[in-house]
Parts: structure tokens; sequence; C-alpha cells
């Protein structure tokens, strides 16, 4: 009986046209302004999308692994409109503006799913403009323990929480603040925090 064999997707796809790169941690891909024009695929590793002002306060906006494609915002000729790093080792398949041209111009469903990416992009990114500019810290921070959490005996748990630093480059706060949050939430009784995670008892308030 003869099968068939599954279809390959996009990022596959784009990343045979490339070269295979590594890269330690904490190395920046590009930073935000660049002029650069390469595409990039994540075949190992991880990789935090940022934004920064002008006095060097960082906010992650995106976090990439295996099998997500970056940088095609470049595809219309304007600087980058983000910086990258890799928050972990990664290898990436690195692919030229051209390769990509050709690709699109000879296969409608790469086209297509591409179009369909920068959408999905575009929508994330409303969704963290909205959401630093409605919210506080306070209430961006509690966003964030609710995404992270899951269900657990009646309770919404953080297991292997993240380090305070990684929740305020998420936030676009700073460490001391997060701390003082996640203190004031302890006392409050809205969480208990242990050795390796984070209990959310009955909801947290959007701001204080």
């Amino acid at each position: 009986m003869s099968t068939v064999p599954p279809q390959r997707t996009l990022a596959e796809r784009i990343a045979d046209l490339g070269q295979v790169r590594e890269y330690s941690r904490r190395t920046v891909i590009f930073h935000e302004g660049d002029r650069s024009d390469l595409i990039y695929v994540v075949l190992s590793g991880r990789l935090e999308v940022f934004l920064a002002d002008s006095e060097g306060r960082e906010i992650v906006i995106n976090e990439m692994g295996p099998g997500e494609l970056f940088g095609e915002m470049s595809l219309d000729g304007n600087p980058r409109s983000a910086s990258v790093v890799t928050s972990q080792p990664s290898r990436l398949s690195v692919v030229s503006p051209q390769a990509i041209r050709g690709l699109l111009a000879t296969d409608a469903d790469a086209a297509f799913e591409l179009l369909v990416t920068v959408i999905r992009r575009t929508r994330n990114a409303t969704r963290v403009a909205g959401s630093l500019a409605l919210m506080d810290a306070y209430g961006r921070l509690s966003s964030l323990l609710l995404e992270l959490a899951r269900p657990v005996d009646g309770n919404l748990v953080i297991e292997d929480h993240p380090t305070q630093q990684w929740m305020a480059d998420r936030i676009g706060a700073s460490r001391v603040m997060v701390s003082r949050i996640l203190t004031d939430m302890r006392v409050s009784r809205y969480i208990a925090i242990e050795k390796n995670r984070i209990i959310i008892f009955d909801g947290l308030p959007p701001s204080r």
C-alpha cells in the first residue's frame, strides 16, 4: 500500500533554500533599525524578539522555537522593526531575499502561507501594544502569570516558574518592580510562591 508523504511546511521549504549557521546563547541576530534583509528559519534552540527604548529598557514581545521563521518583514525594504536575540544556543537556516522571492513567484501556496504568517505576527504585535498601553505593570504581570499558568487540583499553577528578570523583560518593567508586585500578590493571598512554582488561588486583579 502506497502512502502519501506528509506535506512539508512553509518553514521547511524556506529552510532548504538557506545556509545553516550556529549561534551561541545571547547572540543578537539583528537589531531594530538594521538594514539587513535576510530571512531566518529556526532549526533548533530558542530566540526572543524584543524592543528597546532610548534608555536601554527592553521588553520581549515574542519567543520562537524550531520550525518558526522570522525576518520576513524585511521583504518590503524597510529597516528591522524589532531586535532578535538567542536565548539558547541555536541553529538557523539563513535565506537570501532573492531565494524567497523565487519561491513565492513559483508557488502560490507558499505565498499565501507567508501572508498568513505576517497577519498573525501583526495581530500579536497589536495585542501586545494594546496590553502595554491599557495596563499598568501590575496588570501586565497578572496577564502574564495567567497566560503561563495551567490548572492543577482546582488552582492555576506555574511549574518551574521563570525568573523575575525574565518576567520583567516580558512586561517592560524592572526586576525590582516585578519583585514588589509578586510580594504584594503573595501578602494579599492572590498567590503562593514555592521553591519552583507559583500557585494562583482565585484569579488576579487587573491593576492595583
